[in-house]
């Protein structure tokens, strides 16, 4: 039944009111809804995460609001920025500490902005205290092998994004005779080429590759044709990774004009081959650290399929040699 946790402070004068808005706005806070009923003005930020502490007995030594944070160094950097732009630098050790450690095996300091208001900004020793237990995937690719589809239509693009996801294979750890390259003509053939990728095999029965990377590029036209082929190339991938179990990582572009493409191909917004790669990286990780060695094994998957009709082979032969 209880949504949330208020706690209003008051503010001695509206320059102060609007300095410490500022102030909680380049700290990161994000801003709610503000008042004004013509006799006082009120603005709320808000926080992911807040609770109530009671207290009996001696008071802890810290301010009555306490803001956890994390990054604890740059946060005092930022106040210490704000407050050299309100006082003369022989005020700012007064009303700024700082950061020491606690009993209580965080980091604090506290911060003094007048009118009766002290903040204290903490950060726990141990970041993933109170966090619930993940498995996240690693981002080394020792040992790894990749199957990469990259298409040749729009190939200014999509050779860009193959040598972004071979950077970051090797960049991690892989190394280049563990990637199988192929090239199809263009999106609208990525999916069954990585199909055919995932459902690859050695002589062991053991798949031949941990993960599919597909690399593409579509721009808009005058026609639908565009839709047409994005759907699907996006539904054709992800049911061959539901299929086969193997991690497909998706490095198609989809964008209005050729110069959005390049700047997702590395000029300015990062690199979106580099991107899969890692997502692909992390995610046979994960598969391993859960226990999916044989990825895919599974009812539907394309490994159970293959071993099903190698039985039904087996079979056949020993009824043919009696």
């Amino acid at each position: 039944m209880i949504k949330g946790l208020t706690v209003v402070k008051p503010v001695g004068s509206p320059a102060a009111w609007e300095r410490l808005s500022a102030l909680f706005s380049e700290l990161g806070f994000e801003p709610g809804k503000g008042w004004d009923d013509g006799t006082g003005r009120g603005v709320s930020f808000l926080a992911p995460l807040g609770n109530a502490e009671f207290v009996t007995g001696r008071l802890p030594a810290v301010p009555e609001l306490l803001i956890e944070c994390t990054q604890l160094d740059i946060v005092h950097g930022i106040v210490k920025r704000w407050l050299s732009a309100e006082l003369r630098t022989e005020e700012i050790s007064g009303r700024l500490s700082g950061i020491s450690e606690t009993h209580w095996k965080s980091r604090l300091f506290t911060v003094h902005l007048g009118d009766d208001l002290v903040f204290g900004f903490w950060e726990r020793e141990d970041v993933l205290a109170g966090r619930p237990i993940a498995i996240e995937g690693d981002l080394s690719a020792a040992g790894m092998k990749f199957g990469i589809v990259v298409a040749r239509w729009n190939a200014v693009i999509t050779d860009r994004l193959l040598q972004g996801s071979l950077d970051a294979i090797t960049r991690s750890g892989g190394k280049l005779e563990d990637v199988q390259i192929v090239r199809v003509p263009g999106a609208w053939e990525i999916p069954s080429a990585a199909r055919m990728l995932a459902d690859l095999r050695d002589d062991s029965g053991k798949r031949k590759f941990d993960a599919i990377i597909t690399l593409g590029c579509l721009l808009r036209g005058e026609t639908a044709h565009y839709e047409a082929i994005y759907n699907e190339a996006a539904r054709g991938i992800g049911q061959s990774q539901q299929d086969t179990g193997v991690p497909h990582a998706f490095g198609v572009l989809t964008c209005e004009t050729l110069e959005q493409a390049l700047n997702r191909a590395g000029i300015k917004a990062g690199n979106k081959g580099f991107e899969a790669a890692v997502a692909a990286i992390e995610m046979i990780s994960i598969a391993r650290k859960i226990g999916h060695a044989a990825a895919g094994e599974h009812e539907g998957s394309g490994v159970t399929a293959g071993k099903l009709a190698q039985v039904d082979v087996d079979h056949a032969s020993e009824g043919f040699q009696k």
